[in-house]
């Protein structure tokens, strides 16, 4: 069988490609690999897995089918509700769970689910932890996962009252209070509708809320951090100090200054390292952000002597160098930030507070914190070819590159990849001048069809 697990768990198409049947098997493996024998049986407290879900209306079939596989092994399912990703993460660390999952396909449409697991530390699983699940799903190691009867089955606990400790701990995480700020909020009908409107209000802000009302089939519906556009003409119309759009789990953020410019997850990193940094909270004085990070981001972080570490993209590969340098601010340009003191994953509320707490406390607007930052020009191509896999062993390809390179000089960055997925090779080039960051990219793009052969569009 191929690998189940993506880099953001197992998603596909809810009730084709992941099908209730899929969902139990999940639920079944997971508990075996990661929960049993660690308190069921042998006199300690009962084994649990917490598990939460956005709003997507198949999130109810695939919960029941997740939770009939866990309670099949004997283990014990706290079930949250709907609650943001990172939620899940929280609330699995520090309610002692053996593992957090979280049912859900994050920005995706609507279509689409997906099943996310957590280790007992909040953690995303290692792959070793996924390949062993997998494992457990196949052949003759299925068998030999146990089928505990009467009363050793497992058990369902209503966790909803639990989210409440989540909301207070975010509430903790900032210093200052927000009272006279207006807030405009996109919630893109996910996770975030109701807590995100609830902590802004308790800690003084006025709320002024788009997008809070799921009906199942509305989530991230050209709205939220995938669709800025909205948020930026509202916090313009209802002239907002700052406007705050989510995805459909609320790990992600991107926000909007009082003059309706976007404010992406590198002004993110660009505003809150300094803030950290006078706090003295800055560990070794470095950043880790993505290789698709704006040129900018090293800049700005440059004067204001702080570092910048680039990892592959994704943000596991942002954690792992993060917990690996012992640094505690990282993220993605896509609005995914880690505050590693504060959380185990990236959250878009978490950061959202942070955001605003900085803003409050420099009593300057947020679009002057956003000047801090200058975003270069950029431009992202997808080429179509026939053979990908020839793009490392090209020397052609990677002498335009080069020269494209230099030309470019220090203002400019160049990335080319493939696709992890598809027959694509990804190219990204950042410059000053749009004219000639435009025509270094066609450039390497004619470059890469003549060698690696055109597919099409």
């Amino acid at each position: 069988m191929a690998r189940l697990f993506g880099t953001d768990g197992v998603r596909g198409v809810a009730n084709a490609d992941l099908t209730p049947e899929l969902a139990y098997r999940l639920g079944r493996a997971a508990a075996y690999v990661l929960a049993l024998g660690k308190g069921n049986g042998d006199g300690g407290p009962p084994v649990r897995i917490a598990v939460g879900r956005d709003t997507r209306a198949s999130g109810d079939l695939l919960e029941a089918a997740l939770t009939a596989g866990i309670l099949s092994v004997g283990v014990s399912v706290l079930h949250l509700d709907v609650v943001p990703t990172p939620g899940v993460a929280w609330l699995t660390r520090t309610l002692s769970c053996a593992a957090g999952v979280m049912i859900s396909a994050s920005h995706n449409p609507v279509d689409d689910n997906g099943i996310k697991f957590f280790g007992p530390d909040g953690f995303k699983l290692r792959d070793e932890f996924e390949d062993a699940i997998q494992a457990a799903m196949e052949g003759d190691a299925w068998e030999q996962i146990p089928r505990p009867a009467g009363t050793r089955v497992g058990r369902v606990a209503d966790g909803r009252n639990h989210v409440g400790r989540y909301v207070q701990f975010l509430t903790e995480t900032v210093r200052s209070r927000f009272d006279g700020l207006k807030v405009v909020m996109d919630c893109a009908y996910g996770a975030a509708y109701r807590i995100a409107p609830e902590l802004f209000r308790r800690l003084g802000a006025e709320v002024v809320v788009l997008n809070d009302r799921p009906t199942g089939d509305n989530i991230n519906v050209s709205c939220g951090s995938t669709h800025p556009e909205v948020i930026q003409e509202a916090v313009l119309r209802h002239r907002g100090e700052v406007g705050l759009a989510f995805d459909g789990d609320a790990d992600r953020l991107i926000a909007v200054d009082e003059k309706g410019e976007l404010v992406d997850g590198d002004h993110v990193l660009a505003v809150c390292a300094r803030r950290l940094k006078q706090c003295g909270e800055l560990d070794g004085d470095t950043v880790v952000a993505t290789v698709m990070s704006n040129v900018g981001l090293e800049k700005s972080l440059a004067a204001a002597g702080i570092s910048l570490v680039r990892t592959a993209v994704g943000d596991r590969y942002v954690m792992e160098e993060m917990v690996r340098g012992h640094y505690v601010l990282g993220g993605e340009q896509s609005g995914h930030v880690i505050f590693l003191r504060h959380s185990t994953t990236g959250d878009g509320i978490l950061t959202a507070l942070q955001l605003v707490d900085t803003m409050v406390a420099s009593a300057r607007p947020l679009s002057e914190l956003r000047g801090m930052m200058t975003t270069y020009p950029q431009k992202l191509v997808n080429v179509r070819v026939t053979d990908k896999s020839r793009l490392d062993g090209s020397a052609r390809v990677w002498e335009a590159v080069r020269r494209v390179e230099e030309r470019l000089g220090d203002d400019g960055r160049v990335l080319v990849r493939p696709s992890g997925t598809e027959p694509l090779v990804r190219i990204m080039v950042q410059g000053r001048d749009p004219a000639e960051v435009d025509a270094a990219a066609e450039q390497l793009v004619d470059v890469i069809r003549e060698v690696l052969g055109s597919a099409g569009t």
